[in-house]
């Protein structure tokens, strides 16, 4: 059955001109929607359901007349909540474009295991009907209310694209869109123990995936340890030239009737044994998919076109999978986990991501053994992959066995280990121990880059800036071959970048020898960011996602704030500013009412002022960037009010529970430096008049 699960799906429908366009009516209306241009494109168009006529349901049975539609080829119910349940029987019977004729009626299988985790609609299946252009829907409640928003979404996956070519191509050719880099670690540089042979892979643009519609870039996992396998629960009825249509369709259905951001599997395997690429991101790359709820990281989602259920379900009965699509599988499978590594016929761990009391079969941080090629059922409380498909997965590990090898050992060097990637200028070494009578080949991004002479430990490759795929390949010489793990290496020469530096007066205590100020600032790199440090003032080491310094100013002087940040391939980025730090005492103050003089060595220069009177005042004039009032604190102590350039800016407190003199306690910045005039005015507080000052100090 269709389940899975999306992180982050929008539920707002996509409008794009001149490739898809859709609209979702209320309650009471109908959809219309937009033709669509061009090969691969398609649409969905949408009809609600109301209670059926003379049904005194009280909302617990729903449906739509047989009535004729815009064109579509797939269709499935669905509902404003994405985890609200459908407690019922959901089926529906399409008249055929061609003869007609009205099918039998089919049932929809609700699809609550894997709805969206945020956002999106819950759903059915979406069933595979062919071309048709008639609907008539029923949804009958198990002696309850049925969801709201209930409405019938036909699919029409628009014309076909050109016959789609398998072929084993790189990690980002021909998904029709731009990669984006990934946000976590793209793979793992460790040694593996086996690998497996690349079988040709359907592009998304082979299949058509209008790349316009999908809602958000890929992100990735930091490996793939397991395999989990699924059918589409499409039906069985179409034939291998429409497997594109039937990938368009649920693509579609995903996307635009579900609020996915794409389609949720990573592959596709029709019964023919085609395999399509399925969410974007790129083949060989760690891609995070939306397939198996609670345990889609660092797991891979390969669903099989058709139904697989019992052969006797009088609902939807279903077919064995035929060997070609178990064949497929078994060469997605174990090239996919021999990519990191990993044995087909192997165990696992995984934890559960599903959140408590939100339906999966695992509460959330469990962890739970899995074989490395699992079926969705044992992830999830589901009938998928369906019970035929499931009894074939002991055949599909032993398959995925046979065409493994065992892995080259090979290591990197010349290149950084961080995250799970390599990172580099330029260049990296790839170095193994030879075998007598091999001769080895050195692939970046799939294709031939080093044919090492015989005897060669070592290759040294030249990398044009940006991600790679480097494999170490051998043929031995009694005719069998094998290959090392893939190794991600990130070619960089774009230093780090230090922005928005800048250095503010802070609210602590003033000393004779430091003003308490922050330095603040925002360190980036275009692939990842190894280390950030001071250098001046003073030296200090800050973890790469620190923004802030609170440290100290020498007082009168000008000195320099300099940071480096440097990027995990080697390359270093500054950024430095120059202040001068000044301060104006509270005698030098121009003052109104009466003021006293108090002598102790706690105030700055052992000596500072106080009055009772209300509407009193001092202020000081000034050229800088950023400034601060110093006050003494205590229990006894009163307001003052506060005024910027002759306008009023607040009122601020003195009072504090313990005594504390030096308090910079109000700063105010600007954004260049200018001259400026800061006064204070007594607020005559009540019971505590009194106040204490100790100056003011500057940036500029």
């Amino acid at each position: 059955m269709l389940k899975r699960t999306v992180i982050g799906a929008s539920v707002a429908a996509v409008a794009v001109a001149g490739t898809v366009s859709w609209t979702i009516t209320s309650s009471k209306g109908t959809a219309t929607t937009a033709s669509a241009n061009g090969p691969g494109t398609g649409r969905v168009h949408a009809r609600a359901l109301q209670d059926l006529a003379g049904a005194a349901s009280g909302g617990k049975a729903k449906g739509l007349p047989a009535a004729t539609t815009e064109p579509f080829s797939l269709a499935g119910v669905t509902w404003d909540r994405p985890r609200e349940e459908l407690r019922g029987t959901v089926r529906l019977r399409t008249r055929d474009i061609a003869t007609g004729r009205w099918s039998a009626w089919r049932t929809l299988e609700p699809d609550l295991a894997d709805a969206p985790e945020r956002g999106g609609r819950g759903g059915t299946n979406g069933l595979w009907v062919g071309p048709s252009n008639g609907v008539e829907v029923r949804v009958t409640g198990q002696g309850r209310t049925l969801p709201d928003g209930l409405r019938v979404d036909l699919v029409d996956p628009g014309k076909p694209a050109a016959s789609p070519t398998p072929r084993a191509a790189g990690p980002d050719a021909d998904t029709g869109m731009k990669l984006v880099a990934a946000t976590t670690p793209l793979g793992t540089p460790l040694g593996a123990p086996v690998t497996a042979p690349k079988p040709a892979i359907v592009a998304r643009s082979g299949w058509g995936g209008d790349e316009s519609i999908v809602r958000n870039p890929p992100t990735y996992d930091a490996s793939v340890k397991a395999a989990f396998v699924h059918h589409t629960d499409t039906g069985n009825g179409y034939t291998c030239a429409e497997s594109a249509s039937v990938i368009r369709s649920v693509f579609l259905y995903h996307v635009q009737s579900q609020g996915w951001d794409d389609i949720g599997y990573n592959f596709l395997v029709d019964k023919c044994g085609t395999i399509f690429e399925g969410r974007a991101g790129g083949v060989e790359r760690p891609v995070h998919g939306a397939h198996t709820y609670g345990f889609n990281t660092d797991t891979t989602g390969i669903a099989v076109l058709g139904t697989y259920t019992a052969a006797d379900d009088p609902d939807v009965p279903g077919v064995a999978p035929s060997k070609a699509a178990l064949d497929g599988v078994a060469k997605t499978a174990a090239w996919k986990l021999g990519l990191t590594g990993v044995d087909p016929t192997a165990k696992t761990t995984l934890t559960s991501a599903a959140p408590d009391g939100s339906g999966g079969k695992y509460p959330f941080g469990q962890q739970v053994s899995f074989n490395t090629i699992s079926g969705h059922r044992d992830g999830f409380a589901t009938a998928c992959p369906g019970a035929q498909l499931y009894s074939a997965l002991p055949a599909v590990r032993t398959a995925a066995k046979q065409i493994t090898v065992p892995a080259l050992a090979a290591t990197v060097t010349g290149a950084k280990a961080a995250g799970g990637a390599y990172y580099t200028k330029s260049t990296a070494t790839v170095n193994w121990t030879p075998a007598e009578g091999a001769t080895y080949t050195v692939a970046v991004d799939g294709a031939t880059a080093a044919t090492p002479a015989a005897g060669a430990t070592s290759a040294t490759l030249t990398l044009a800036p940006g991600t790679h795929t480097v494999q170490l390949h051998a043929d031995f010489a009694d005719g069998t071959a094998s290959a090392s793990p893939v190794f991600t290496v990130i070619a960089d020469t774009t230093p780090p970048v230090i922005s928005s530096q800048a250095l503010s007066l802070r609210r602590a205590t003033v000393n004779t020898t430091g003003i308490p100020v922050a330095l603040t600032w925002k360190a980036a790199d275009n692939t990842l960011l190894s280390s950030l440090k001071a250098t001046s003032p003073t030296a200090k080491a800050f973890y790469t996602t620190t923004t802030s310094w609170s440290t100290s100013a020498k007082p009168l002087a000008t000195q320099s704030w300099s940071q480096t940040a440097t990027d995990a391939a080697g390359n270093t980025g500054t950024s430095a500013i120059s202040r001068y730090a000044g301060g104006i005492s509270e005698g030098s103050a121009r003052r109104t009412g009466t003021w006293k003089l108090t002598t102790t060595k706690y105030y700055l220069g052992g000596r500072g002022l106080y009055t009772t009177s209300k509407g009193a005042s001092a202020s000081w004039t000034f050229t800088g960037r950023t400034a601060g009032l110093i006050f003494k604190r205590a229990s006894n102590l009163g307001a003052v009010y506060v005024y910027v350039d002759g306008a009023k800016v607040g009122t601020l407190d003195t009072r504090s529970s313990t005594t504390a003199y030096r308090q910079l306690l109000w700063t105010r910045t600007w954004s260049t430096s200018g001259k400026h005039t800061i006064k204070i005015v007594v607020a005559g507080t009540s019971g505590r008049p009194l106040v204490g000052i100790d100056g003011l100090v500057y940036l500029r």
